[in-house]
């Protein structure tokens, strides 16, 4: 038997770097991430989707020149209607966390940016997981840690895929 076949007969826990190892690593991360996401909603009084669509903001604002987030970008990543999307911009944008702006080339595109003082809120709630993504970073070298960056490009490619 290769190296890439498993026995049929062995736990599948049995390969540390098998798919069932990968599966309940990756749903304990993202259990432990919902729940972070979870209480910063409740703190702030937002519903889930909204940090949902907060952090899809904020990664926008932060990816390539050009790709400036829309209410409609926003709705496909999201997947809800366009009534949900207004309606959870509205929210957003009264409690102060959004702003939206037109476009200067084109008026009818509107950009959404996350508002600086909003973003300064989240990242001191926030804080206390970045000391600790960084804690386990440390514990790993350039090499590792590119092969990690690698993998998870690989996932959210996978993820994206999937979801099309």
């Amino acid at each position: 038997m290769s190296s890439t076949e498993q026995d049929p007969g062995a736990d599948a826990f049995d390969d540390p770097t098998g798919l069932q190892t990968f599966a309940v690593l990756l749903r304990r991360m993202n259990s432990e991430f919902n729940r972070i996401a979870h209480e910063f909603a409740h703190a702030h009084e937002l519903h889930p989707t909204d940090v949902q669509a907060l952090i899809a903001v904020l990664d926008a604002d932060h990816g390539e020149p050009g790709a400036a987030m829309t209410p409609g970008r926003l709705r496909e990543q999201l997947n809800l209607t366009s009534g949900a999307v207004t309606a959870c911009l509205d929210r957003l944008e009264r409690a102060g966390h959004i702003r939206r702006v037109r476009d200067g080339g084109d008026r009818r595109v509107v950009h959404l940016h996350y508002a600086p003082a909003a973003k300064a809120v989240a990242r001191d709630f926030f804080q206390p997981l970045a000391a600790s993504t960084d804690a386990a970073r440390r514990q790993f070298d350039a090499g590792e840690l590119r092969v990690v960056v690698r993998f998870l490009e690989a996932m959210n490619d996978e993820l994206t895929q999937l979801r099309r």
